[in-house]
């Protein structure tokens, strides 16, 4: 099977990797990636937004199989282009898409399929705006309706500061605040079959002790040692399920990677989000467990044959992510700064070094963004793997650059209740 990778972070790395590393796989291709993918993949000069130069390019090559890693071209489009040349793509359609797309959207079907979640208003005017935050009371959840790149929510118990992000939307949703620990649960579906991933868990803010701002993902691990047993079980019959047969219910049917940020409140699961393709950190670790050929899923997703497929296995073994990030991140990070150290530390025994924000520029790797690069790590418990990723991100140098030092430490502990 060829395969066309769309996106340049991360994610997209990950995906790659896992890809070129599955026995199904004959070439792995990647539209524009980056300097880590150009080591597993053939990197083409395609613009990922342009769903016509996506689809020509993937005619091109004679992919059998397109993955739209990102965000921001599946709500463009580019899943719908690429299946309109006759090419199976995994990947939502632009409509099913606006499920990450509008956080009002999201919530109108959430209503709609009885999914437990926050209460929320969605508020389009400064009047609406403080009510809404009066209602609820601190800490207050804001949330920009549209894309922000993982960086639209805002949790404070300033008010003020509450108002000053709604400002800045143009339309928001605010929520009651969800307490209680979260956890990000993915599900690949081919519109009726739904296939749930293993849990993981996600760190948001900058700083160790979640202190700073909200960020993309700073890190992440997997499995969850702390997570109840019948978590996969209920979230499917009570999230995923429901959410994938009211889409269909609603002829946007959803194909692809459902992503369902959760807290597990003392009343119970309830949704925080959803997202319409593989989040960043946790796909690092989850792929690096997963032993199901990567492909099959994704192929049996996109040509609705998932079916057959069959539940993923799963190495019986613990992953933690550990992300670098380039001085100043999240604010206005550093661009140009030279990276060393990738290469010793992808030699150390269960490590994968996944390149993120990085760039060549007269011959060197350099910084081109904020999460600049991300540690995987696998191990046979929890310590072992936070002990290798952070062995990694030691070898690892680039100027004032940062990373939380607490991922996954609480559960190695034994401190995290559900």
């Amino acid at each position: 099977m060829k395969t066309l990778v769309i996106g340049t972070g991360g994610r997209e790395h990950a995906l790659a990797l896992a890809l070129s590393r599955d026995p199904q796989v004959t070439e792995v291709h990647a539209a524009p990636g980056n300097p880590g993918i150009a080591a597993v993949a053939t990197l083409h000069d395609v613009d990922p937004m342009d769903g016509a130069a996506v689809a020509a390019l993937a005619t091109g090559i004679g992919a059998d199989l397109v993955v739209v890693g990102p965000e921001a071209p599946l709500v463009a489009g580019v899943a719908d282009a690429v299946r309109a040349v006759g090419i199976a793509c995994f990947g939502p359609s632009r409509e099913a898409a606006q499920l990450e797309g509008s956080k009002a959207f999201a919530k109108q079907v959430m209503a709609g399929a009885e999914v437990p979640t926050a209460m929320a208003h969605v508020c389009e005017t400064a009047e609406q705006v403080v009510d809404a935050l009066d209602a609820f009371g601190p800490p207050y959840v804001v949330k920009d309706d549209a894309l922000a790149a993982g960086k639209g929510v805002v949790v404070t118990d300033d008010r003020q500061a509450a108002i000053d992000h709604a400002a800045a939307c143009d339309r928001v949703v605010i929520e009651e605040f969800l307490d209680g620990p979260e956890v990000s649960l993915f599900a690949i579906t081919d519109g009726e079959t739904v296939l749930p991933l293993q849990p993981a868990q996600d760190f948001k803010r900058a700083y160790d002790g979640d202190a700073g701002p909200n960020t993309g993902g700073m890190g992440a691990y997997t499995p969850l040692p702390w997570a109840p047993d019948d978590l996969v079980a209920e979230v499917s019959r009570r999230v995923l399920v429901p959410t994938v047969q009211e889409m269909a219910r609603r002829g946007t049917p959803f194909q692809g990677l459902l992503y369902a940020g959760l807290a597990l409140t003392a009343r119970g699961v309830r949704v925080i989000e959803f997202n319409a393709r593989f989040g960043d950190p946790e796909t690092q670790s989850i792929l690096s467990l997963l032993k199901t050929p990567l492909s099959a899923l994704l192929h049996g997703a996109a040509t609705g044959s998932l079916a057959e497929v069959g539940l993923p296995q799963w190495q019986d073994a613990s992953s933690v992510t550990v992300v670098v990030a380039a001085e100043n991140y999240p604010e206005s990070p550093v661009k140009g700064d030279v990276i060393h150290g990738i290469d010793a530390a992808n030699a150390l025994d269960g490590v994968d070094v996944i390149h993120a924000g990085t760039a060549e520029v007269d011959g060197r790797l350099v910084t081109a963004g904020g999460r600049v690069l991300s540690v995987t790590a696998i191990g046979a418990d929890l310590a072992e793997a936070r002990t290798r990723a952070y062995a990694g991100v030691d070898l690892i140098d680039i100027r004032g650059a940062h990373h939380r030092t607490d991922i996954a430490l609480a559960a190695e502990q034994g401190t995290i209740e559900p």
